[in-house]
C-alpha cells in the first residue's frame, strides 16, 4: 500500500474530526456567540448540506487539475477557514465558515478517492478505500471525545485551532510526497462520466450506500440519549458508549478493506442481511446495558464495513467516471447522514420513545438488504444464462 495513502487517511482523519466535533461544542458555541442553542446545533445541518452540494462541484471543477494541485488546495482552504471560525465573533460568518469548510471537505475527498484507487494495485484498491474511511472512524473514536475535552478546558475556539493544526502536516506532506502520476493532469471529459454513473448498477449502489449509512446515523444521533433515558445508565457512560460504537467500526472498515474486493460477493450480502437484525435486535433488548454496549460494537462494525464496502463498489463499476465516482459516494453517504436523524427524530416523537430510532435502522437496512438481494439474484440469473449459452 503506498504511504500516500496513509498521509490522505490523516487528512480525513482531520477533517472528520472537524465534521463531528460540532455535538460536544454546541453549548459553548450557543453561550459566546450570544445565539440560540438551536441556531448553534445548525452549524451541524450547515456542514451535512455543504458536504452533499460540493462533493460533485468541486470533483467537477478541479477534474483538470494536476491532483497534488487539487488536493493541496482544498487542504488549505479548509485550515483557512478553520482560522476564520476560531477568530470570528460574529455567528453568520461562523456560519459560512462551516459551509465552506464542508464544500472543500467534499472536493478533498472525492479527489483523495481517485487517487487513492490510482495508485493501488486493482487487488487494494478496496484496502485503499478502506485507509481513507477510516480516517473518519478514527476521528469518530479519538478526535471527536479530544475535541469535547478541549472544548471543555479551553474554549470551542481551541478545537477550531487544533483541527487547523492538524491539518498542517498532512498538507506538507501533500506538498512533498504527492507521486508524480498524482498530479499529472488527465483528458477528463465530464459529461461521459456523468453518463456512466447513470447505470443501474452505480445507481442502485448509490442507493444502497445512503440507505445503510442512514440506518447507521439514525441511531447514532439517539446512542445517548437511549443510553440514559432508556438503558438508566449514567450520563458518564455514554462516552465509553459512542468508543465502543467507534471502535466496532474501526474494525469493520479494516476488515472490508483487506477481504472485500468491490464485487456483490457473498460475504457483502450476509453482512447487509445481519445488518437489520442487529438494529432489531438493538430495539428490543436497548433498555439493557450489556446487550446496548455489545450491538454498539456490532452495529458499528457491520455498519462500516458494509459501507466501506459500498464505497469501494461505487468506485468499481463507475470505473470510467474515476472523477466523480468519489463524488457521487461522499453525496451518498451524506444524504444519508442527513436524512436518517431526521426520519428518527421523526419516530421517537411520534412513539415517544427513543428506540423508534434503532427501527428506523432496521427498516433503512433492510430496504438495503432486499435491493442487494435482488441485485445478487439478477446476476446469478445473467450467469446462468450466459453458461447456457455457451457451445458444448
Amino acid at each position: 500500500m503506498p504511504v500516500f495513502i496513509h498521509v490522505l487517511g490523516l487528512a480525513v482523519f482531520a477533517q472528520g474530526t472537524s465534521e463531528f466535533m460540532l455535538s460536544g461544542l454546541v453549548p459553548g458555541i450557543a453561550h459566546d456567540l450570544s445565539v440560540s442553542v438551536g441556531a448553534a446545533a445548525s452549524l451541524t445541518s450547515a456542514y451535512a448540506i455543504g458536504m452533499v452540494v460540493g462533493a460533485p462541484l468541486m470533483a467537477a471543477l478541479s477534474a483538470r487539475w494536476p491532483r497534488r494541485r487539487a488536493l493541496a488546495a482544498f487542504l488549505a482552504a479548509f485550515v483557512v477557514v478553520h482560522v476564520v471560525g476560531a477568530v470570528t465573533t460574529n455567528f453568520p460568518v461562523l456560519f459560512a465558515t462551516r459551509v465552506v469548510a464542508a464544500i472543500v471537505n467534499a472536493g478533498f475527498l472525492a479527489v483523495a478517492m481517485s487517487v487513492a484507487t490510482a495508485l493501488a494495485q486493482p487487488a487494494r484498491q478496496t484496502r485503499a478505500t478502506a485507509v481513507l474511511l477510516s480516517g473518519v472512524t478514527l476521528s469518530c473514536v479519538v478526535g471527536v471525545p479530544a475535541g469535547a475535552l478541549l472544548g471543555g478546558w479551553s474554549g470551542w475556539r481551541a478545537a477550531f485551532w487544533a483541527v487547523a493544526a492538524l491539518c498542517l502536516p498532512a498538507l506538507t506532506l501533500v506538498f512533498r510526497s504527492a507521486p508524480a502520476d498524482a498530479a499529472r493532469p488527465r483528458d477528463v471529459s465530464i459529461r461521459e462520466e456523468a453518463r456512466a454513473l447513470r447505470s443501474r448498477p452505480v445507481r442502485s449502489t448509490l442507493l444502497q450506500a445512503a440507505l445503510v449509512n442512514g440506518a447507521t446515523f439514525a441511531t447514532y444521533a439517539y446512542l445517548a440519549v437511549i443510553a440514559t433515558d432508556v438503558a438508566r445508565l449514567p450520563y458518564g457512560a455514554v462516552p465509553g458508549l459512542l468508543a465502543a460504537f467507534g471502535a466496532g467500526a474501526f474494525v469493520g472498515v479494516t476488515a472490508a478493506g483487506r477481504v472485500g474486493d468491490g464485487r456483490l460477493g457473498r460475504g457483502l450480502v450476509r453482512a447487509l442481511c445481519a445488518l437489520p437484525v442487529g438494529w432489531a435486535a438493538l430495539a428490543i433488548t436497548g433498555a439493557c446495558a450489556g446487550p446496548l454496549f455489545v450491538l454498539a460494537v456490532v452495529q458499528g462494525g457491520l455498519s462500516f464495513g458494509v459501507g466501506s464496502a459500498l464505497v469501494a463498489r461505487v468506485m468499481r463499476v463507475a470505473s470510467h467516471a474515476p472523477s466523480l465516482s468519489g463524488a457521487f459516494a461522499t453525496v451518498a453517504l451524506n444524504v444519508g447522514a442527513f436524512l436518517g436523524p431526521l426520519l428518527a427524530g421523526v419516530a421517537t416523537g411520534a412513539a415517544d420513545d427513543y428506540r423508534g430510532a434503532a427501527w428506523v435502522s432496521a427498516g433503512l437496512a433492510a430496504a438495503a438488504t432486499a435491493i442487494t438481494v435482488t441485485a445478487a439474484s439478477r446476476a446469478r440469473t445473467r450467469a446462468r444464462a450466459r453458461t447456457q449459452e455457451q457451445p458444448l
